[in-house]
């Protein structure tokens, strides 16, 4: 199955990125850096969510109705225009407050020290792009005809690492290299080059090629 990459080097990464940029006011070399730190580690979360019954069963929900795919067909006149849609931004909060929690906020700190934005720029930027990146697993959910819990991991893994549960294992040991519960050190230690952690410096970048 084809995975993130394919998404991250597509047309439609190129549109999000230009538009984006527009919107925030960033450079599209740093737009581009917080979405391939980012994208994948949305996934990573999506994944681990959707280990339980409920957060399988919501994931499912959501690729199958709202996020079924549809705004990747309409990305012009949403990214386009006077701007990035406002549904879009609002739908990206409530996206990222599902899937991040509480940890959202340490999450774009860690980001911002990496790439050199503000906090809230990362945000504005993760906002756009969250239903983006749920539009494109509904997508595929539909091509790969996924109905049911197990299938849906199995996407999710094949996406992350292009190589099934082993990699989906690497990028969950990344997004909680302790097994602390806590992604935001681990995130120091991708991003920031913390080698205390487990896991080196090498970071998503070195495991999607970047």
């Amino acid at each position: 199955m084809p995975g993130l990459l394919d998404l991250l080097n597509s047309d439609t990464a190129k549109q999000l990125i230009s538009s984006t940029s527009k919107e925030t006011g960033a450079s599209e070399e740093k737009t581009s850096s917080v979405l391939n730190m980012a994208m994948p580690l949305l996934l990573g979360a999506m994944n681990r969510n959707a280990k339980s019954p409920e957060g399988a069963s919501s994931l499912m929900s959501a690729l199958s109705n709202k996020h079924n795919g549809s705004i990747l067909d309409n990305l012009g006149s949403i990214l386009g225009g006077d701007g990035v849609d406002q549904s879009v931004k609002k739908d990206g909060e409530g996206i990222l407050g599902h899937v991040l929690g509480g940890k959202q906020s340490m999450i774009q700190q860690t980001i911002s020290q990496k790439v050199g934005l503000d906090a809230g720029t990362v945000g504005q930027i993760l906002k756009i792009a969250a239903p983006i990146v749920l539009g494109f697993l509904g997508k595929k959910k539909q091509e790969n005809n996924v109905n049911e819990a197990g299938g849906l991991s199995s996407m999710l893994g094949s996406l992350l690492g292009g190589q099934g549960d082993g990699n989906q294992n690497l990028i969950e040991s990344l997004l909680d290299s302790n097994g602390d519960g806590s992604v935001i050190d681990d995130l120091s230690g991708m991003f920031l080059g913390n080698k205390n952690k487990k896991g080196g410096t090498g970071g998503l970048g070195g495991l999607f090629g970047k």
